[in-house]
């Protein structure tokens, strides 16, 4: 690991400025993507910008409509919230599932939102949801966020401070998991609302992506048996020593149906 200078701001103004004016710096959540990568020297950020003592960018909050998750909430409060419990368990669930008892209290969503893996298990809730990524900025739609591998819209300077999420009528989310990692080969979230369905899809391509036949299908029909039939092209799908696109294909269809079934439960 290289040496690198380390700042630790107070508030987030300070924060922003020091990613704006320090080229390549890196912004520290919970650290569990950055730290390996620093380690294996796959990046070597000239400086680290730790945002742990930035006041207000954790806890979660309720204000009917909508739940807020502040940006450096730890995946163990998330699943682990009494509010989600109640109001949006498949969210609560999904944290659950994440890593291992090490990465999920110190790993946060805000981090694991701005990282945008293609296999982790927020962008999914994110998408799938179609949650508001909340920044010192502006607002972001979920549509419009995750752009490609490892990149969103998020600009020099602009750092995650919540996730709002809508709630839905009913939402569930289901995984194949690497057995190492933990993270998804195959993980699919459904949400129904009043004016439709949402899935959205991770692990399976270079970055989370919805499913506009199912969404259709169970819009008209909120169950398993609605999406049975529903081939997954595998064009632009991922091949890799875990699985081959066409199985990823296959897990689509399999996982979205569990999730709907969970979302049922």
């Amino acid at each position: 690991m290289k040496s690198f200078a380390y700042h630790q701001p107070s508030q987030i103004p300070e924060a922003a400025g020091l990613l704006a004016t320090l080229e390549d710096s890196k912004l520290v959540a919970g650290g569990m993507t950055l730290i390996p990568t620093l380690k294996q020297r796959l990046a070597t950020p000239p400086a680290l910008i730790d945002l742990s003592k930035l006041p207000g960018l954790s806890g979660i909050t309720d204000d009917g409509a909508t739940i807020t998750v502040g940006a450096m909430t730890r995946h163990a409060e998330v699943a682990r919230s009494a509010v989600l419990a109640a109001r949006l368990p498949a969210l609560a669930m999904l944290a659950s599932l994440i890593g291992d008892p090490a990465v999920r209290n110190r790993g946060t969503i805000g981090g694991s939102v701005a990282n945008n893996d293609p296999a982790a298990d927020y962008p999914a809730a994110v998408l799938g949801l179609g949650a508001t990524v909340v920044t010192n900025m502006r607002e972001i739609p979920a549509d419009e966020f995750f752009v490609g591998l490892f990149e969103t819209a998020l600009q020099p300077g602009e750092i995650i401070t919540a996730l709002r999420f809508p709630v839905p009528l009913k939402a569930g989310y289901s995984k194949f998991k690497a057995p190492a990692s933990r993270y998804a080969l195959v993980g699919v979230f459904v949400a129904q609302f009043a004016e439709g369905v949402r899935v959205a899809v991770t692990g399976a391509g270079p970055g989370v992506f919805r499913v506009p036949p199912m969404e259709q299908a169970l819009t008209q029909h909120f169950d398993a048996s609605a999406i049975a039939a529903i081939k997954i092209d595998t064009e632009g799908l991922t091949s890799d020593i875990h699985a081959e696109a066409d199985y990823r294909a296959h897990l689509v269809t399999v996982m979205a149906k569990r999730a709907v079934d969970a979302a049922l439960a």
